[in-house]
C-alpha cells in the first residue's frame, strides 16, 4: 500500500507575478493576500505539521499560487532559506514550487538547485499561441518547451498545470496542447479546466457574451482525453479541477463554468463507462456483469450516484455488481475477463492519436 504523503501549502500570491491573466485572481483562488513574513510562514509550516501524524510518510513544503521565481530574488531566498532549514533537518522529504515559463533560465535554476528544491511546476496552461495571447499570457508555447527542457536537464522534477477551455480555446486545441505537453515529458501535470472567477477579465468577457465556458460533462469529455493521453506516457495525473476553497465554490467566487468538488472521479468514471461499454458490445454481453476489483474502485466504476450503473440499466438493460475482492476481473455467466483499462487507454491513445504523440 502506497503511504499518504503530506504537504505543506505556503501561498504568495501576486507577490511573483507581473502579470494580470484574464481568468486569474490570485487573491480570490487562493485566499491569501498577505506580503512575505518569516514569523508567518513559519507559524504556517508549524501548524501544519502539528496536524500530521507522528510517523515516517514523506512530508512536502510546496509553494503555490503567484509565480515563485518572479520574485525579488531576496525575498524568494528568504523564503528557501525557511524550507532548506526544515529539509537539512529531516522535517521536510521535498520542496516544491510552482512557476511561470517565461521566469525560468540558468541563473534561476542554479539558486533553485542550491536549495535542493526538488519538483518545479510550470503553469503552462495552453501550448497554443493564440490562445496565450487572448488570455494575456505574457509567454509563448516557445517559452513552455523552452523551461521544460531546462528544468530537465537540471535533474529537478517538472510538472504542467494546464487549463483546457480557455478564452478561444477549443477541444482540438486542448487535445493539441496535451500532446505536446505529453511529448515533452513532465513527471506529473495538473487538469485545471477554466473557471470564470469574479472579479477578473473572463468574468467580464462572460457577462458581455464574449466567452462562454465548458459545461460539466464537456469539461469531462475533454479531461478524459488529457487523461488518456497523459496516462498513455505514464504521466502522473496528480489533479483534476481546482481544490474547493472557501472561495472557490459555487455561490461563491466561482462566477460560472464546470465547477464539481470530485471532478477527478467523474473523468475516472468516464473512462471506465467507455471501456466497459466496448467490453459489453464487443462480447454481446446482456442482464449484468460482475466486477471483482478493490473497494475503493468500485464508487469510480460505478459512477458518480451510480450514474454509470443507470447508463448501463437504461440503454442495455444491464445490471452491474461488484465484488470487493481485488481480483480485477469480469465476469459474465461462465465468461470471466482480465479488467484491463490500461490495455483500453493505449489502443484508445494509439488509434486516435498516434500520429501525433512519440510512441514509446
Amino acid at each position: 500500500m502506497i503511504k499518504k504523503e503530506y504537504i505543506i501549502p505556503i501561498f504568495i500570491p501576486f507577490l511573483g507575478c507581473p502579470h494580470d491573466c484574464v481568468f486569474c485572481n490570485q487573491v480570490k483562488i487562493t485566499n491569501y493576500k498577505d506580503s512575505f513574513s518569516k514569523e508567518n510562514t513559519i507559524k504556517q509550516i508549524e501548524k501544519y505539521l502539528s496536524y500530521f501524524p507522528k510517523n515516517d510518510n514523506e512530508k512536502e513544503l510546496a509553494f503555490f499560487g503567484g509565480s515563485f521565481t518572479g520574485l525579488d530574488t531576496d525575498v524568494m531566498k528568504s523564503y528557501l532559506d525557511i524550507a532548506y532549514e526544515y529539509k537539512k533537518k529531516g522535517i521536510i522529504d521535498r520542496i516544491r514550487l510552482s512557476t511561470r515559463p517565461d521566469y525560468i533560465n540558468n541563473s534561476i535554476l542554479d539558486i533553485l538547485k542550491s536549495y535542493q528544491v526538488d519538483i518545479i511546476e510550470l503553469g503552462i496552461q495552453s501550448m497554443d499561441d493564440e490562445v496565450l495571447t487572448f488570455n494575456e499570457r505574457g509567454h509563448s508555447a516557445k517559452d513552455s518547451l523552452k523551461a521544460s527542457k531546462l528544468i530537465k536537464e537540471y535533474g529537478i522534477s517538472l510538472g504542467h498545470q494546464i487549463m483546457p477551455g480557455l478564452y478561444k480555446d477549443t477541444y482540438e486545441k486542448s487535445i493539441k496542447t496535451a500532446i505536446k505537453s505529453a511529448n515533452i515529458g513532465p513527471d506529473m501535470v495538473r487538469i485545471y479546466p477554466t473557471l470564470v472567477i469574479r472579479d477578473t477579465k473572463l468574468y467580464s468577457l462572460y457577462e458581455n457574451h464574449l466567452y462562454q465556458p465548458l459545461t460539466v460533462d464537456e469539461a469531462v469529455e475533454v479531461s478524459s482525453e488529457l487523461y488518456m493521453i497523459y496516462a498513455y506516457k505514464n504521466i502522473n495525473i496528480i489533479r483534476i479541477g481546482l481544490q474547493t476553497t472557501e472561495n472557490i465554490n459555487e455561490g461563491k467566487d466561482v462566477m460560472a463554468g464546470p465547477f464539481h468538488p470530485a471532478l477527478r472521479q467523474l473523468v475516472e468514471s468516464n473512462i471506465h463507462k467507455s471501456y466497459l461499454e466496448e467490453v459489453i458490445l464487443r462480447e454481446n454481453i446482456k442482464d449484468f456483469i460482475t466486477i471483482h476489483t478493490l473497494p475503493r474502485e468500485i464508487s469510480i466504476i460505478a459512477g458518480n450516484k451510480g450514474s454509470n450503473k443507470k447508463y448501463f440499466y437504461d440503454k442495455y438493460g444491464i445490471k452491474l455488481k461488484f465484488v470487493d475482492d481485488g481480483k480485477n476481473l469480469l465476469e459474465y455467466k461462465d465468461k470471466a475477463f482480465s479488467y484491463k483499462l490500461d490495455d483500453f487507454i493505449k489502443k484508445h491513445v494509439e488509434e486516435k492519436y498516434g500520429g501525433d504523440l512519440i510512441l514509446n
